[in-house]
């Protein structure tokens, strides 16, 4: 059997997410988990970026879109931060394409709305 891709990592971001849900619980909007995931993981002392933008490129050519990633951790996996009741196969898809823009290979999904922290894993 495989080893899960960026193992270490992602226990260490999932550590970090767990410990924002467990201080503040479900309830707050999106932007207070990702201020607090920021300052956990300066805690942590977890390289990462915040809101790194990128451009959209079709057949090579730019689009007059970017992307803003929540966080790019390490850089090397996106972290996705939403807060809602339940996640949706369009939420997997958007950090699918995410990981598309970034050419990375792993994503993890956070959704801080539910009484129990959920995260997903998405391979590009």
């Amino acid at each position: 059997m495989n080893e899960p891709i960026f193992k270490e990592e992602s226990y260490k971001i999932i550590g970090c997410c767990l410990e924002v849900h467990n201080e503040l619980g479900p309830g707050f909007l999106e932007i207070v988990y990702k201020d607090a995931l920021e300052i956990e993981f300066q805690l942590s002392n977890i390289p990462h970026s915040r809101e790194k933008l990128y451009d959209v490129f079709y057949k090579g050519k730019p689009t007059n879109r970017k992307y803003n990633a929540d966080f790019v951790i390490y850089d090397k996996i996106i972290l996705e931060v939403k807060a809602f009741k339940r996640l949706s196969d369009d939420n997997l898809l958007q950090t699918l394409n995410y990981l598309k823009v970034t050419k990375l290979k792993l994503g993890i999904l956070a959704n801080f709305g539910e009484s129990s922290f959920n995260s997903k894993r998405v391979l590009f």
